[in-house]
């Protein structure tokens, strides 16, 4: 009697064992992504020009592309004595209206955000970034978000640097993080979910098979679903492509190759 009463205990916990294990599994495969957690290995990001056409369609009109053409120019500095990347962005849409420009400062240790700007149709918004909450940088001429102020309650990283941060993460079979972004001035930090689905060859122009990790977010942005795709090479943590698909939406990102020319030293 006692056997069998031990046995059915081993039994027992045998089961339970299983029923856990991948709950366990589950909650160790995520990554919580934020500054000081030492996730994002900065030295995977390359400083140098990056190019990307950027095109929407939309079920409304098939027949017509919305393009973008993206600048991304990373550089290695020091500021206030500590080494820093900058990031200078230039977005070029069909006229002079659409057009933007945006200059990030971040850490080089871990990248935490310590300066961003943003140059529009609707005007300047520069902002000092902290670990601790985001003001309007007040030294800035002409900044709309000199009274900006906002607290966080924990380290976030850039939104607008997704692209970057990407490529810094440790993008394996099965991982799945939580990055604690922020857009600067606009909805408050939040985690974003993104999972490594798998592996897919992309074919370079000269016919060359890259492998990549294809990583996933899926959401939902005023009551409509979307879902966006990456795919960063296993070997150099390039970022070469991106698709989205929103409320029927569709819209590709693609790097450009590097022979491509820098549009800003023509004018």
């Amino acid at each position: 009697m006692k056997n069998n009463i031990v046995i059915g205990i081993l039994i027992l916990i045998t089961i339970m064992a299983g029923v856990l294990a991948p709950l366990v599994l589950d909650a160790q495969a995520t990554d919580t992504v934020a500054p000081g957690s030492r996730i994002l290995n900065t030295r995977l990001l390359k400083p140098g020009l990056r190019q990307y056409l950027v095109y929407y369609q939309h079920p409304q009109a098939p027949k017509m592309l919305r393009c973008w053409y993206w600048l991304r120019d990373i550089k290695t500095a020091t500021r206030n004595g500590e080494p820093v990347f900058t990031i200078s962005q230039h977005w070029y849409g069909a006229d002079t209206t659409s057009y933007r420009a945006y200059f990030s400062v971040n850490s080089a240790k871990d990248f935490t955000p310590v300066y961003h700007q943003e140059t529009a149709k609707s005007g300047l918004a520069a902002y000092n970034w902290g670990t601790a909450g985001i003001s309007g940088a007040d030294t800035v001429a002409d900044n709309s978000k000199k009274g900006f102020t906002l607290q966080f309650d924990r380290p976030n990283f850039n939104w607008n640097l997704d692209v970057e941060t990407f490529e810094m993460l440790p993008l394996a079979a099965g991982k799945t993080f939580a990055i604690n972004f922020y857009d600067a001035g606009l909805d408050l930090p939040e985690f974003v979910i993104y999972k490594v689905s798998g592996i897919e060859a992309l074919t370079t122009l000269d016919n060359k098979s890259v492998d990549c990790w294809k990583l996933v977010t899926t959401g939902n942005n005023k009551g409509v679903d979307y879902t966006q795709t990456f795919w960063i090479s296993k070997k150099e943590h390039e970022f070469l492509k991106e698709e989205d698909v929103y409320g029927g939406m569709y819209r590709c990102k693609v790097k450009l190759p590097a022979f491509m020319p820098d549009v800003l030293t023509h004018f």
